[in-house]
């Protein structure tokens, strides 16, 4: 069974809430259960539907990890935590090449380490940084760009 990346469809949103989650869950350890909760609420209700989203299926068709696009502005972009480690989230980031060229950009959690990581190897470098983040809350964002 071959994964394949799709555009976002409606039946997908209770899952991608899910990989969302379980991920920030997983990964951002400087948050506290009432921020998550807080970001849950943004990403049930709002998020999901003012981006262009892109979905890494497996063979299922069921949503491993999804990427979430404004422009050529990546949004979000999380994975299955049961799929990390397995080239997703850089094919999500290829498919967002292929789609929008190749000058992306991004919004990092400074303290999130695995992700500063993740596109510092894809190429991306700091071009800026802010002390809060796009909702006002003091979690500083790095300001990423790739110029292929």
């Amino acid at each position: 069974m071959i994964n394949e990346i799709v555009p976002y469809q409606q039946n997908y949103h209770e899952k991608l809430v899910d990989i969302w989650y379980r991920a920030v869950v997983l990964t951002h350890t400087f948050l506290s259960e009432k921020d998550i909760q807080f970001y849950h609420h943004i990403v049930q209700n709002e998020a999901l539907h003012e981006v262009e989203i892109w979905v890494e299926v497996n063979g299922n068709n069921e949503p491993i990890g999804f990427i979430g696009l404004n422009g050529s502005k990546i949004e979000m972009l999380f994975v299955d935590p049961n799929y990390h480690g397995q080239g997703i989230g850089s094919r999500l980031l290829k498919n967002t090449e292929k789609l929008k060229g190749s000058h992306l950009e991004v919004d990092v959690n400074e303290q999130n380490e695995g992700a500063r990581a993740f596109y510092k190897r894809y190429g991306f470098v700091q071009t800026g940084r802010s002390e809060l983040d796009g909702t006002g809350r003091p979690f500083p964002l790095l300001h990423l760009e790739l110029k292929s």
